[in-house]
């Protein structure tokens, strides 16, 4: 077997080779690495010459990789985060501590989470930042592949290797602007489903918990619109008479603008609970252990009501 000469190569390209597969885009990985274009671009080449190999190819949607790098990357994840988990080894100091925090959350727990989370790295953690990522088709991948720290989600089941806990309870209600005709008479469900409704959906197809909840009872209802994310529904919802029915923290976070009025839906829609998952490699790290106890108190600050920065 051939033997390399580690003294001769820079172990911080490595570092560079895993944002550039990750990103499969040198703009990107030179702003997740903290460093230029060019300097991304230089180091590109290097590894290029080093693996004697292109790593990164043409595609119709940009950047992609090359056998050699799909070949690779595995190995290449395995290695840094042993080596992360070597170096951290030692006690964490939230207050000390600096870097990006990676998360998996959809919009609609972003909206009513993130603000109680980012409150409580403020007093904790200020030099810590965070980016926040839509899980995608495939969120317990991401964090099997170290492309994430934790994620938060409902997750019914999890493959072997992510460890998860339940994070808070949701139930659904009814959201509707305050100068809605409706609001006239009590809200049955006959005029429930003369309605037209809105429905936050980040893939746009599929039947939401509400219209499962009413083919079991052989109702339907008229879903006017889809939209990927709560912004876009809290907008169109405030300036029409479409109605919204979504997880109360949101409800909450949408009362807070002063537009809206939320009601109990007229059916039985359940509760469910919203859970954070994480890979088991990180359940001992204590850098990842503060973070999750974190996100819990999080979670508890906003199931209380407590608005974020108290």
């Amino acid at each position: 077997m051939h033997q390399v000469d580690l003294r001769r190569i820079d172990l911080n390209l490595l570092v560079a080779l895993e944002a550039l597969l990750d990103e499969r885009n040198v703009t990107r990985a030179a702003h997740r690495l903290g460093m230029s274009q060019p300097a991304a671009s230089r180091a590109l080449g290097r590894l290029r010459a080093l693996f004697s190999d292109a790593l990164l190819v043409d595609g119709p949607g940009g950047y992609g990789l090359s056998a050699r790098a799909e070949e690779v990357r595995p190995l290449l994840q395995r290695i840094l985060a042993g080596v992360g988990e070597m170096l951290a080894a030692n006690a964490f100091e939230p207050s000390s501590a600096t870097g990006r925090i990676r998360l998996l959350m959809a919009d609609l727990q972003a909206t009513a989470l993130a603000p109680h989370l980012l409150a409580r790295l403020a007093r904790e953690a200020p030099f810590l930042d965070v980016d926040i990522v839509a899980p995608g088709t495939n969120g317990f991948e991401a964090l099997e592949q170290g492309a994430a720290e934790a994620m938060v989600a409902l997750v019914e089941d999890a493959p072997a290797g992510i460890q998860r806990r339940g994070l808070y309870d949701e139930a659904l209600v009814t959201l509707m602007r305050a100068q809605h005709p409706a609001l006239a008479e009590p809200l049955t469900l006959d005029r429930f489903l003369a309605l037209e409704h809105i429905v936050v959906s980040v893939t746009g197809v599929g039947p939401a918990p509400v219209d499962e909840a009413l083919a079991r009872i052989g109702r339907t209802r008229r879903v006017k619109l889809r939209v990927p994310n709560f912004l876009a529904a809290v907008e169109i919802a405030a300036r029409s008479d479409l109605v919204m029915t979504l997880p109360s923290s949101l409800a909450r976070a949408a009362a807070t603008m002063g537009r809206f009025i939320s009601l109990p839906p007229p059916l039985d829609l359940g509760r469910f609970t919203m859970s954070l998952a994480w890979h088991a490699r990180q359940q001992d790290a204590p850098r990842h252990i503060w973070l999750r106890r974190a996100i819990v108190a999080a979670a508890a600050d906003m199931a209380s009501g407590n608005t974020a920065g108290e």
